[in-house]
């Protein structure tokens, strides 16, 4: 499967993207992340020639939500108890990583004790994500949403439209909200054309979503899992607006944020970045945060 991970576009470059791939037909768009605003794409449609099809993932969200009672009451459920994984790993990452920062500053430490304390951050996100999926695992296990009319009806559709499609295009917005759709109506198992996505849309894609904020109001956050997106792409944790969101000029933060994820590959998305991956191969050169 090709995926082409683009910058954000407040100066667009998918237009220019999806003429490059010679794109013949009707591309699929996914604008979910946009929430109430998901019908306007005007501009969107514009850019991709006219030719689009929204999937309306988000319409088809509320649908469920309005028509089957049983599957958003256990979708409450699950929303509580990941809160409360969120809530307990928050707190612990805290101490694990002001311990990292800790031994980092002292002299004489040395770059194995640093190595050994990122080690300890590394095994308590892998924790997390293991039970924030076994979480979801358990509840689509038990719900089964293929199994239910109003889902099946919706993912139905959305495979119609994907089958025939030329393109799928993923824009950003809010990360929970994408990750979400794209589970419930389970665009990974009929993806097959090309993948174009930035931003929150890009992150979705990867088996790893990281949140991330060092220039918060309120000062800066540590960068946390949150969950899986589609899986379509593997060992990569996607940073999009990464000069505005991240403090790059600190070596010693930006070396423990590499080292931490490794030996997934650290990404900032950019304005005007495009990065083209075929069938999980990364092209050489692509800029990456480094450990040291």
């Amino acid at each position: 499967m090709r995926v082409i991970l683009l910058g954000p576009q407040r100066r667009p470059t998918v237009d220019a993207v999806a003429r490059s791939l010679g794109l013949s037909g009707v591309v699929a768009t996914v604008t979910a992340g946009w929430r109430e605003r998901e019908g306007d794409d005007g501009e969107l449609v514009a850019l991709l020639g006219g030719a689009a099809v929204n999937l309306s993932l988000y319409r088809r969200w509320l649908d469920v939500q309005e028509r089957d009672p049983e599957y958003v009451a256990g979708e409450r459920r699950l929303a509580g108890t990941l809160a409360g994984l969120q809530d307990l790993y928050l707190l612990r990452l805290d101490y694990a990583l002001r311990a990292v920062y800790a031994v980092q500053r002292r002299p004489g430490a040395g770059a194995e004790a640093v190595e050994e304390a990122v080690a300890a951050v590394r095994e308590l996100d892998q924790a997390h994500l293991r039970r924030v999926n076994g979480a979801r695992g358990e509840f689509f296990g038990r719900l089964e949403p293929h199994a239910r009319p109003v889902i099946a009806a919706h993912r139905a559709e959305v495979s119609a439209v994907l089958e025939g499609a030329a393109a799928l295009v993923v824009a950003g917005g809010h990360v929970g909200v994408l990750a979400e759709v794209l589970h419930l109506f389970n665009l990974a198992a009929v993806l097959r054309a090309p993948v174009i996505a930035w931003s929150a849309g890009a992150m979705a894609l990867t088996d790893r979503i990281v949140l991330f904020h060092d220039r918060a109001p309120q000062g800066p956050g540590h960068p946390e899992v949150y969950g899986s997106g589609l899986s379509v792409l593997r060992d990569a944790v996607l940073l999009p607006h990464a000069r505005a969101r991240l403090l790059l000029d600190d070596r010693d933060r930006m070396a423990v944020l590499a080292l931490r994820f490794s030996p997934a590959r650290c990404v900032p998305l950019e304005a005007g970045t495009r990065i083209d991956v075929e069938d999980g191969r990364w092209p050489d050169g692509v800029r990456v945060i480094e450990a040291a």
